[in-house]
């Protein structure tokens, strides 16, 4: 696997030699992407969408989302991914006095239709992500503007998910965490995406769990596993599917909970 990052604002040009599950990702900018080959398969709390060679996809921020990287057989997945920062974002909104009219209702993951203008900006890309990056700052700084512009030209109602750059709010709290425990990401971001701080966050779980966060997350996520094992789907897949980044503490922690190994449940 190789990765070429930029960062502030970010661009990505990755390839992967073999499948890529990695795990849980908060995204916390607006992301516009080319699908150059292989497949990827990207899950939220909702739905799975799906994109193929020669596909565009926009991934808005503040979302959390799973993914999973396909190579083409015998080839390399690749991808070309621009992180819309949020300075450029506002720069761009003040001096071009554009603004959200509406909030937007998408899904945090959609396709944006084939135009030969994003194919051909996107190709531009791939010579200058061969170069240093500690040279490329400033030239992808202008890159990510363009690619705002281009945005908007070819689908503008983009603007009010682009110039929206309100917080999320506070919201129902029990019904967030049911829906997205098997998520691993840190306890900030959970408190972030309920529009809340982390001591308001771990006050009001409290509250609505009568368990701590760390807690209730842990037994919500073996529950979840016992049951998709005891279903036929072997340990080695659910482990990542319901939040647990290492086998090794999942298969403890099961134990722990259950007195039996994972894998015993199949056999049953």
């Amino acid at each position: 696997m190789s990765t070429k990052p930029n960062t502030k604002p970010k661009i990505l040009y990755s390839c992967y030699y073999s499948r890529s599950r990695e795990g849980e990702h908060f995204i916390p900018e607006h992301v516009f992407s080319y699908q150059i080959s292989g497949e990827m398969i990207a899950s939220d709390s909702k739905n799975t969408f799906h994109s193929k060679a020669g596909d565009f996809r926009f991934s808005r921020r503040n979302h959390l989302a799973k993914f999973t990287k396909i190579p083409p057989e015998g080839g390399e997945f690749k991808t070309i991914s621009l992180f819309l920062d949020q300075e450029i974002l506002k720069e761009i909104s003040k001096e071009y006095n554009l603004k959200a009219d509406k909030k937007a209702d998408t899904d945090a993951m959609f396709s944006l239709a084939p135009n030969p203008l994003y194919k051909s900006f996107m190709e531009s890309l791939i010579s200058y992500l061969e170069v240093e990056e500690e040279k490329n700052e400033a030239l992808f700084n202008l890159k990510i503007k363009e690619a705002i512009h281009l945005l908007l030209k070819v689908n503008p109602e983009l603007k009010d998910i682009l110039f929206d750059f309100n917080k999320p709010g506070k919201i129902d709290l029990e019904a967030f965490m049911n829906k997205n425990f098997h998520f691993n990401v840190q306890m900030q971001r959970f408190a972030y995406l309920t529009g809340r701080s982390l001591a308001t966050f771990k006050r009001d779980f409290q509250k609505v769990f009568q368990e701590t966060p760390g807690k209730w997350l842990l037994n919500k996520r073996l529950q979840e596993a016992y049951y998709l094992i005891s279903q036929g789907n072997p340990p080695s897949e659910v482990y990542i599917g319901v939040g647990f980044e290492d086998l090794s503490h999942f298969s403890f922690s099961f134990k722990k909970k259950f007195g039996i190994v994972p894998s015993s449940l199949n056999h049953k």
